[in-house]
């Protein structure tokens, strides 16, 4: 009996010993973990205190420099005004002085770096190609093309642009096409202008080889119009293109409404001749062409808005722009002596706010008036029967195009002209048209146009196809946008 208690003790101390062991470990554990989170507090507490008296010296900085700033934009005052010139002096220490210097240079520094190809020029090539068929010949419906089937490279053109520094940008556009008599494709520089970017007072002036600002469409490149040909007032009035190598400058109305003045002056205006004014050897002041056109927008809804202009041209003296101009009939000749044009342009367009690129609306139209004044000879063979005369035309264009998705449009373009050296000379054009566009990038373009023209002209109807396919590689400041 007194063995069993004796072992009975034995094992009670073993397990009161273990215990206490494991207590023991345990509280050395407790009192470890206690003071390493004591330690992790502490070391929290000392970084956060590091870090509010680096935020409190930023500050304290910050607000030097900014004093110093404000001492320095002073300056000016300092020079009239003694009291202000010493506390200046008096409170920007040399010390301050060259730190605020340095600190100065340091941001100039880091502007003058640039990534590699920063300055490089933006550049871009589109292609404009037409294939047609005519069912009248050149000779009878008043074309440079052929009749019958034919194919055109009608603009191939490389363009580059870039600032050329902080206060100008300037571009460069080459262009090749193939000419209707010989096939071989003429190389020639269609624009090549300086444009300014910091002129006070909301003025921009441009200046160089560039396409004047005149009505709605005139300065506009061939494949960025919303179908395939000029219309026929452009290229009777103006010449295609309004190029012109000059100057241009333009207002913007400092006003809550939008409204763009723009005022120019140039030695020619289109591009129906490479000289139209034929100087020889000196230029009066008054053999100067002379433009001018005002806009304005409205938006008449959230999704209906409204574009309007009117333009006006002016050459005093052409000095037989154009050369001898043999009429229809084939004895009479008329020598332009004054070239005057006004125009009256709108555009009425549904943009609507959401699905803007599935769905769209434009109608445009641009009304002009030519008032030229000729040298004309009645007959050739007798150059003293001439005389001197003036002749008002009229033309227009008026079309509408309407995209239902993000790749096709389709519109109608209706042209009336009455010819620029004889109003009863009349032609009407209508022509519908289908666009599909793969991409911004590549586009594809239907037309078919019927042409009607009075028996003054001696021409006959005619009816053509075109299918147009443009496309863009690289940069392009100007694609295909609705106009």
């Amino acid at each position: 009996m007194c063995a069993g208690v004796e072992k009975l003790k034995m094992k009670l101390k073993k397990i009161l010993g273990v215990s206490s062991a494991l207590c023991l470990c345990a509280t050395v554990a407790q009192a470890q973990e206690t003071n390493a989170v004591e330690q992790l507090q502490q070391q929290l507490r000392q970084m956060q205190a590091n870090f509010e008296k680096r935020e409190a010296e930023d500050r304290q900085q910050i607000e030097a420099l900014r004093k110093q700033v404000e001492l320095l934009a002073q300056k000016p005052a300092a020079v009239t005004n003694p009291v202000v010139a010493a506390e200046a002096t008096n409170s920007v220490s040399p010390g301050l002085f060259k730190e605020l210097s340095d600190k100065v240079d340091n941001v100039v520094e880091a502007q003058k770096k640039s990534l590699p190809g920063e300055f490089n020029p933006a550049i871009g090539l589109v292609g404009d190609f037409l294939s047609s068929y005519h069912s009248q010949s050149a000779d009878k419906m008043g074309s440079a093309r052929p009749g019958g089937f034919d194919f055109w490279a009608r603009s191939v053109e490389l363009m580059a642009s870039a600032s050329v520094d902080p206060f100008a940008k300037g571009w460069v556009v080459a262009n090749a096409s193939a000419d209707a008599a010989t096939g071989e494709s003429t190389f020639g520089i269609e624009e090549a202008a300086l444009q300014t970017t910091s002129l006070p007072g909301n003025l921009t002036l441009t200046a160089g080889r560039f396409f004047g600002e005149f009505g709605r469409l005139a300065y506009i490149h061939d494949h960025e119009l919303p179908f395939v040909n000029r219309p026929l007032a452009l290229d009777n009035y103006i010449g295609g293109e309004s190029r012109t190598d000059g100057g241009q400058l333009n207002w913007l109305v400092p006003v809550d409404h939008y409204i763009s003045v723009t005022a120019g002056v140039g030695d020619q205006f289109g591009g129906d001749s490479p000289n139209p004014n034929n100087p020889g050897n000196f230029r009066a002041f008054y053999g100067l062409n002379f433009w001018g056109r005002a806009s304005t927008f409205f938006n008449l809804t959230d999704n209906w808005q409204l574009e309007a202009g009117v333009s006006g041209m002016w050459n005093p003296k052409t000095q037989d722009r154009g050369g001898l101009l043999l009429q229809p009939n084939g004895v009479t000749t008329f020598t332009e002596k004054e070239r005057r044009l006004a125009g009256v342009d709108w555009k009425i367009s549904y943009v609507p706010l959401r699905e803007n690129q599935f769905n769209s609306f434009t109608w445009g139209t641009e009304v002009l008036f030519s008032d030229n004044r000729f040298f004309i000879n009645p007959d050739v063979t007798i150059p003293s029967t001439g005389y001197e005369g003036s002749v008002g035309s009229l033309g227009l264009y008026s079309y509408v195009n309407y995209k239902w998705s993000r790749q096709w449009s389709a519109g109608f373009l209706f042209d009336y002209l009455q010819s620029a050296q004889n109003h009863d000379d009349e032609t009407l054009a209508y022509s519908p048209f289908l666009t599909y566009a793969w991409t911004h990038w590549n586009q594809l373009r239907l037309q078919y146009t019927h042409t009607d023209r009075s028996a003054v002209s001696g021409l006959k109807p005619d009816d053509a196809i075109y299918l147009q396919w443009s496309w863009i590689i690289g940069a392009h400041a100007h694609g295909w946008t609705q106009r």
